[in-house]
């Protein structure tokens, strides 16, 4: 059996509101350890790459006073877009360590979607996307083959 290549050191998930879906991801303060240290700031970008390999820039912060509860904000509307997130959906991140390479820490961040059958929640799925850059490619090639073929009926 060969070695796993990457140790897996932390995670956290989270079932999505409201709040999460239309303005930041509010995490418990218990989810709070395995972010990036903000080694003495309240702000942080961090990299998280997704099941896709896409890397993701989320932006983690706290409040300047009163209790420190982390937010992500810069980076997670475009991603919750992009998955097509919805309330009741689940967020997991995870903390690991590549055993290959230096021992810098890097995270991966996995979208789940809720599955109800006559209205009960029966599970999650995970959620796949392309590239975000791949959809306006899809979407350009699109509207190019509509063009192409309304040019040859005038023709």
């Amino acid at each position: 059996m060969k070695p796993r290549k990457k140790e897996e050191m932390a995670e956290f998930s989270k079932l999505l509101t409201k709040t999460d879906i239309q303005k930041r991801l509010s995490l418990p303060t218990k989810f709070f350890k395995p972010l990036p240290s903000l080694k003495g700031s309240h702000v942080r970008d961090f990299p998280a790459i997704d099941e896709s390999g896409f890397v993701w820039t989320f932006q983690c912060s706290t409040r300047k006073k009163g209790h420190p509860k982390p937010v992500l904000s810069k980076g997670w509307l475009a991603f919750v877009r992009h998955k097509e997130l919805k309330v009741g959906d689940r967020v997991k991140f995870f903390k690991e360590k590549d055993r290959s390479g230096p021992a810098t820490p890097f995270y991966r961040v996995e979208a789940e979607k809720e599955i109800k059958i006559f209205g009960a929640i029966f599970g999650y799925s995970p959620i796949v996307a392309p590239f975000p850059w791949m959809k306006t490619l899809i979407l350009a090639s699109k509207l190019a083959t509509s063009q192409l073929a309304s040019l040859c009926n005038i023709l």
